[in-house]
């Protein structure tokens, strides 16, 4: 199992060694000129009916990466000839075979020391049962994957996990460090509970922060990794992987790992994997990135060159096949990132079309198309030299699918310069997915789970990938969020939780008419092609730390003594 990079020396995936640093902000000063362009038409779009303003009522957990999700009884959409038709998934998704007879968490586990696989190790120098500590430091919080693996056959096989979450993030530490590395405390205190004593001294731990750290800086964001080193250190009984115990994770190996960890669950790339049995594009939506990895496809009659060489290309050896991913993380474009992307251009243009009037009262509410209408929204947006200035926007009677997508067009810059030919957006390089795979199965992961599975009103279970659904349903669900109140009663009605939801949660409309620009505008997927949306798997959760943490147990064990 071995992963290179055309720009990297990477070493095999069984070494665990971590990842390298990249970075790409966000140009704005196109943003600037192009919003510019568009100030006479935003302001106008939407119907004027009036809406009583609601004031906003924040729900705890607004920013969560992975907010609770609501449990919803089956029911069926009310029926509006007026609206578009959404795309609710109605039947169970195919799944990976059953293993309810096997454990599935340490309640279930007869004996944490054992493993009902076999009674002793392919290899006598290894332990029969072996854990390990995947701490994920992403940009709303930190979470925790304690994973327990068996050593039956000649590699580490994966049995279960147990996952914790806490909040917020390493990155809301700034300036900080000890209370950072403290702030991890619960999570290490879960893996004490759950690990063997008799094992905690060979169990590795790796803590691996993503984008919001990325965006603090270099100094500050050296000085959390090192307090949370010196911290686990000193107080706790896990050992650290030989290099990159606690790092910033380049985002490429986030996606590449997210996509092993999917298709390993789901049974694509395994040696035992059926043949007819493609792997998934994997599209993992978080809070400060976005990541995008598959195989592309193509065709010597069409005279395809192939993937063209580049930080996107990463060639993997992963259960008997040599594969050639594509894969780029898109730092700026995660969902908290977005929407303070489409904040600031609000912002801006509602500057320009106040100076031209005369209006310089900064107190003034700023009118914006991608909050619900009727909704009010206190936001936070950076003013220079690392300070803030907070207003208040409003979707008033204007918010809407149609006018958000118009400032979306901006953020997501189409436009910007194609240095290799095919782009996606933001000038990123990407063979188009119409000919590279047009057919293959698509896996959406994290906040596209957890923005859209609540309001379609479907029986499901977040084990389980979704069945699949067309990209339009983001559509759809957008524009009766982004339609406020009456909207909502008329759809949601029924369902308490989902209307205190809706009403906390302003930026919803903003959130579900992002990730449609992203598949569509961005990435450019037909409204027709069909997607799958998955939290987790028999248990297991979807995302990077799984492959990751593969890596590590792959690799020489060194314990502690």
């Amino acid at each position: 199992m071995v992963f290179t990079s055309t720009s990297s020396n990477y070493e095999r995936l069984e070494g665990g060694f971590g990842p390298g640093r990249a970075t790409r902000m966000l140009a704005w000063k196109k943003i600037a000129i192009g919003a510019a362009v568009l100030i006479s038409v935003v302001w106008f779009f939407g119907p004027r009916s009036r809406i009583d303003v609601i004031p906003d009522s924040p729900t705890p957990g607004i920013d969560d990466a992975h907010p609770p999700v609501l449990h919803i009884p089956t029911t069926t959409t009310p029926s509006n000839p007026s609206e578009d038709k959404i795309d609710i998934p109605k039947t169970t998704a195919a799944s990976p075979p059953s293993k309810t007879y096997f454990p599935t968490s340490p309640e279930t586990d007869p004996d944490l020391l054992k493993t009902v696989h076999c009674t002793s190790p392919h290899s006598p120098s290894l332990p029969l049962v072996q854990y390990a500590l995947m701490i994920d430091a992403g940009s709303t919080g930190s979470r925790i994957h304690i994973y327990k693996f068996h050593n039956c056959g000649p590699s580490p096989t994966f049995e279960y996990e147990v996952f914790r979450m806490i909040q917020p993030g390493l990155s809301s530490y700034a300036g900080l460090p000890s209370a950072a590395a403290g702030s991890l405390n619960p999570l290490l205190d879960e893996a004490m509970n759950v690990v063997p004593e008799s094992l905690r001294s060979c169990t590795p731990v790796a803590v691996k922060a993503t984008a919001g750290l990325r965006l603090l800086g270099a100094r500050q964001s050296e000085d959390i990794l090192k307090a949370v080193h010196d911290h686990i250190l000193s107080k706790y009984p896990f050992p650290f992987p030989d290099k990159d115990g606690v790092v910033i994770m380049d985002g490429k190996d986030e996606g590449v790992y997210a996509w092993i960890t999917a298709n390993y669950l789901l049974n694509t790339i395994r040696g035992d994997s059926p043949e007819d049995a493609p792997p998934y594009a994997v599209l993992d939506l978080g809070g400060g990135s976005t990541q995008i990895v598959f195989e592309p496809q193509f065709g010597d009659e069409k005279g395809d060159e192939g993937l063209k060489e580049g930080e996107h290309k990463y060639e993997l050896e992963f259960g008997g096949a040599n594969r050639v991913l594509y894969q780029h993380s898109y730092l700026g474009y995660g969902l908290k990132s977005a929407r303070e992307s489409v904040h600031r251009v609000v912002q801006f243009m509602d500057s320009l079309r106040s100076s031209k009037n005369g209006d310089n009262d900064r107190k003034r509410m700023i009118h914006n198309p991608c909050l619900a209408q009727g909704s009010v929204k206190e936001v936070k947006l950076p003013a220079g030299d690392g300070d803030t200035v907070t207003v208040m926007m409003t979707g008033s009677d204007i918010g809407s699918f149609e006018a958000c997508n118009r400032v979306l067009e901006l953020v997501m810059a189409k436009d910007d310069i194609c240095e290799l030919k095919p782009c996606s957006f933001n000038g990123v390089y990407q063979p188009s997915l119409l000919d590279a795979f047009p057919n293959g199965k698509i896996l959406l992961l994290s906040y596209f789970f957890d923005r859209v599975t609540p309001l379609l009103l479907a029986d499901s279970s977040p084990d389980h990938p979704q069945p699949p659904m067309s990209i339009s349903t983001f559509a759809t669900l957008a524009k009766r969020v982004c339609a406020g109140p009456t909207s909502w009663s008329q759809y949601w009605g029924a369902y308490p939780d989902i209307m205190e939801e809706l009403e906390g949660r302003p930026e919803w409309c903003l959130d579900l008419t992002f990730q449609h620009a992203l598949l569509v505008l961005g990435y450019e997927f037909g409204d027709d092609r069909e997607v799958q949306l998955g939290k987790r798997i028999e248990g297991t959760e979807l995302g990077w730390c799984l492959g990751a943490t593969i890596a590590m147990v792959g690799g020489n064990l060194r314990c502690r003594v």
